[in-house]
């Protein structure tokens, strides 16, 4: 134990831990109480003990091990309270008790959290309950919040996270990390969901804000560790995507919150720290030679970062990596992006014809932005009618404010 602090010293130092050590606690109990909701229950447990026990012994030299014990013999008093009226309590209560050969270091502890964040991304887990779980067990966001960011009554979110862990609970769900000839299927559940959590943040689905720093920023946070725990070339491709994409943040809207494209951001406003790192990753993955999708994307992302000005941005090398990235993900979004390049290398009445075959398969029908780069093309070739025609249908699809603006001061400027 550390000397004996204060009451006020101890109860900062509390919230201090509490923000940044919570989910890792959480993380450990979770996989020896084998139960989300007694590990739960036994963190804000083990945190009330710590606020009256190290007012009087002081702070423990390793915090975060002297919570994980105090919260799991708060769960086993608890079980045991219980045994007075169901004897199977007691059994269990037995089970949970600590091996004497335990040792709670700091490389046992991080793990828990890679297997927490397979447990809360296991393919037998509906997609929308892999991402609600993972905000709020891993990144530690309130029901509120997660619900604000995707749109959803909290009421119904909260149940999606109930049923979650009954399911965990009632499939009996193991709390690890999959095997290596299992991890290939399981990483690409949880590198989809820490990108969705990232693109909520970076552009948000709908509502008045363009961007959610906090979002953006935990799913950030949850590629680093994943990287760290990791060092699979994807995961490092994620990160570097996320983090060339975050380096343009500042320059991607206006005070008011009005959008500002990419050929029109001032790139003096780009983070260059994020930029030197993001390129960093994407020479690192695109060196193994496993690389899929989000290192073909990161390295996109690069190329856009390495331009000084919108017109020396490299777009043959561009249009090439969306190839190879179209031949291992076939997506209507990605050739549409791919088509908007060709625009760039080509000339618009290229873009424009592939864009055209896009929404004749219809495919994107009900995409904004693909009315809205039919539109761009159209108003290059100088076909306002078509263009002012696909600007309206984008205008009747787009759901995020600042977004909705940008369409109408185009409109507004095609009358003029």
């Amino acid at each position: 134990m550390s000397h004996s602090a204060g009451g006020d010293d101890v109860r900062l130092a509390v919230e201090t831990i509490y923000r940044e050590e919570s989910r890792r606690v959480l993380a450990t109990l979770i996989r020896l109480l084998g139960d989300f909701e007694l590990a739960e229950e036994a963190l804000h447990d083990a945190f009330a003990a710590a606020v009256e026990q190290w007012v009087r012994d002081g702070i423990p030299a390793n915090p975060r091990a002297w919570l994980v014990s105090a919260g799991r013999f708060k769960a086993i008093d608890h079980i045991r309270r219980r045994a007075r009226f169901d004897a199977s309590q007691a059994l269990i209560a037995d089970q949970l008790m600590p091996d004497e050969a335990e040792d709670l270091d700091n490389e046992t502890l991080e793990d828990d959290r890679l297997r927490l964040i397979f447990t809360c991304c296991h393919p037998a887990l509906p997609a929308e309950a892999q991402i609600a779980l993972t905000l709020r067990e891993v990144c530690g966001l309130t029901t509120e919040e997660i619900a604000r960011a995707f749109l959803t009554a909290p009421a119904t979110l909260a149940q999606r996270i109930v049923r979650a862990k009954s399911k965990i609970r009632d499939a009996r769900i193991p709390y690890v990390v999959p095997e290596r000839s299992q991890l290939g299927e399981r990483i690409e559940a949880v590198l989809r969901v820490i990108y969705l959590v990232f693109n909520e943040g970076y552009s948000a689905s709908a509502g008045d804000n363009l961007t959610r720093t906090d979002l953006s920023g935990e799913a950030i946070r949850l590629g680093r560790l994943l990287l760290e725990l990791l060092p699979d070339a994807e995961v490092c491709g994620l990160l570097a995507l996320m983090l060339l994409q975050e380096s343009r943040r500042t320059a991607r809207s206006t005070i008011e919150g009005d959008v500002i494209l990419l050929q029109d951001q001032d790139r003096g406003l780009w983070n260059r720290e994020q930029i030197a790192e993001g390129i960093g990753l994407v020479e690192r993955a695109l060196g193994t030679r496993r690389f899929g999708p989000y290192s073909l994307q990161a390295a996109i992302a690069a190329v856009h970062a390495e331009a000084s000005a919108p017109s020396q941005t490299d777009w043959p090398q561009i249009v090439g990596l969306y190839d190879v990235l179209l031949r291992i993900e076939p997506s209507p979004v990605i050739a549409l992006n791919r088509a908007v390049a060709v625009a760039m290398r080509d000339g618009p009445a290229a873009g424009l014809g592939q864009i055209d075959l896009i929404l004749g398969r219809g495919e994107l029908a009900d995409y904004h932005l693909a009315h809205a780069a039919r539109a761009e093309l159209c108003q290059r070739l100088g076909h306002m009618d078509e263009a002012r025609a696909a600007l309206r249908r984008a205008l009747e699809l787009v759901r995020q404010a600042p977004e909705r603006r940008l369409l109408e001061a185009k409109l507004a400027s095609l009358d003029n």
